[in-house]
């Protein structure tokens, strides 16, 4: 059994230990509200987005696509580019969209060139020697300028015919509570359609698109609009994907130190009585110690006043 100062020490180890948790907790309380507000504020505007770029899609008939918009009649190769955090302690927030990443590209069955944005994503798929192409850093309040080399990269080697698709693996964000791993397709721009179940799962659906009979002028021209509207959509879809994963990350991160915040407060009080039982056991023992000293001392007064008394009546006889 640990004795009681070694239990205090380690009650003081995790009162620390607790008050980083709280701090961090307090911190990314902050930082999701505002993750939060950056993600709804977007997301309306990329899913109409989206439904414009297919309604000017499906009205090109007869007429060739985008090349952004055009799909491989066979896939050889494709790029994932995962999305992670670039700092721990978030939970399973990594765990699990690594794990989604690499299950997506197992079910596909095609060679997969990794692009990764986060240091955790990039050291994961090192470590299992994967084949990454390209790093980037995830920061806390991410701009177009900032990931357009992401996009640049994926686009050319998407066009020089290097990968066939390009996907993008992220974590959705659905609520403070709820985060979950998705895959979306961003090269070629249109709804990705599959008959492997798992595989189905893992995508995220694309949104709704309105249909209608009515027909639609584009001036100049619907190629023209595409050609200006592509480039931005796939820019768009990558910066929504991003903020996604940030307001998830926040998150999760928030609950983790909640989390680990209420188990180091449990985790005291545990320790607190193991301590007090150390403490009791302690002082009993003292007193024990003290109760048999003082019973061997009085066993030895006893013993020297008896020899002293049969001396004097010795002495007496004689």
């Amino acid at each position: 059994m640990a004795t009681a100062r070694e239990v205090k020490k380690r009650i003081r180890s995790v009162k620390n230990i607790g008050q980083i948790t709280r701090a961090l907790e307090a911190v990314s309380a902050s930082r999701v509200r505002k993750a939060q507000a950056r993600v709804l504020a977007s997301r309306a505007f990329a899913e109409k987005a989206w439904e414009i770029l297919l309604n000017v899609q499906n009205s090109m008939t007869g007429t060739s696509l985008h090349p952004l918009l055009t799909a491989r009649s066979e896939v050889k190769n494709t790029m994932v580019i995962l999305i992670t955090s670039d700092r721990g302690l978030a939970g399973a927030f990594n765990t699990n969209i690594l794990r989604v990443a690499r299950r997506f590209q197992d079910r596909l069955g095609k060679p997969a060139r990794f692009v990764t944005i986060g240091r955790k994503g990039r050291d994961s798929l090192i470590r299992v020697q994967e084949n990454v192409v390209a790093e980037f850093s995830n920061p806390a309040e991410t701009t177009l300028q900032q990931i357009s080399p992401i996009v640049r990269l994926a686009t050319e080697e998407f066009l020089n015919g290097t990968v066939d698709e390009v996907f993008i693996a992220y974590t959705d964000f659905v609520n403070l509570l709820t985060q979950r791993p998705r895959v979306t397709r961003l090269l070629p721009l249109s709804p990705y359609e599959t008959e492997d179940q798992v595989v189905a799962e893992l995508i995220k659906n694309a949104p709704h698109v309105s249909s209608g009979s009515a027909d639609y002028e584009y001036e100049p021209s619907a190629t023209a609009i595409l050609d200006e509207i592509v480039p931005r959509f796939t820019l768009l879809q990558m910066y929504q994907a991003i903020l996604e994963s940030q307001a998830s990350e926040h998150s999760a991160r928030m609950v983790a130190m909640r989390n680990a915040s209420d188990n180091a407060s449990t985790l005291v009080e545990d320790l607190t009585l193991v301590y007090n039982k150390a403490r009791q056991a302690g002082i009993t023992s003292e007193i024990l110690d003290i109760v048999g000293g003082a019973e061997a001392l009085q066993n030895s007064i006893d013993k020297l006043a008896g020899n002293i008394e049969a001396d004097l009546a010795a002495h007496a006889v004689v």
